[in-house]
């Protein structure tokens, strides 16, 4: 079985956003990525619990919601309120030991996520405390960028470390994943790929998911 498909809707076109939504639904995806930048940790702005809320009814596809925020911990209640069922915050600018309890006490699935330049030995002692891990293969803030291979080798690394240690944790890869290379992030072992672009700029989103999957 090949991994989970969570499209990205930060590429999608937000003048029909609950067309979009319905339509990788009807496609096929998995689980439903959504970005949240606060223009400070990442140089863009995006969407905030609001939107979140108007869209939950819409889909009965989970929410991952990906927090690419300074000071998270301020941010994940409310997001769980509007709707989130998996919450992702960075190991670069929080107490990881401190938010994901948080974030589990709250009823969602508690991710933490490491930057490409990150080395991946600063998140292992986490990694006991998390549900997944999401492996950035682009820098965070801007969609489109070209997938950074080098940034693969760290979910090997976790598999390896999963397996020693017999950890019941998924692995997630999210930057630059499109047809072309959704085999090379196959392989390497990854539970769950985020794709924006790679869906979101093709003509037929079913046929782009079924082709993902085959892949």
């Amino acid at each position: 079985m090949g991994p989970l498909i969570a499209p990205s809707i930060l590429v999608a076109d937000f003048s029909k956003l609950g067309e979009e939504i319905r339509a990788v639904e009807k496609a096929g995806a998995d689980i439903l990525h959504i970005d949240i930048m606060d223009g400070h940790f990442v140089p863009n702005l995006t969407m905030g619990p609001d939107l979140v809320r108007s869209i939950r009814p819409l889909t009965k596809l989970p929410f991952d919601v990906h927090l690419m925020v300074e000071h998270p911990e301020k941010f994940i209640e409310s997001f769980a309120k509007a709707g989130a069922d998996w919450m992702s915050v960075h190991l670069e600018v929080c107490d990881l030991l401190e938010v994901l309890p948080k974030i589990k006490k709250l009823g969602c699935k508690a991710g933490a996520v490491i930057n490409p330049e990150t080395p991946i030995q600063k998140i292992l002692p986490f990694v006991p405390e998390a549900d997944f891990i999401l492996v950035m293969t682009v820098n965070p803030g801007f969609a489109g960028q070209r997938l950074i291979s080098e940034a693969l080798e760290k979910v090997k690394l976790l598999v390896k470390y999963r397996k020693e240690r017999k950890l019941p944790f998924l692995i997630e890869v999210d930057g630059g994943i499109n047809l072309e290379n959704i085999s090379e992030v196959h392989e390497v072992g990854a539970d769950m790929v985020v794709v924006g672009s790679g869906l979101f700029k093709t003509n037929n989103y079913h046929d782009t998911v079924r082709k993902l999957r085959r892949r």
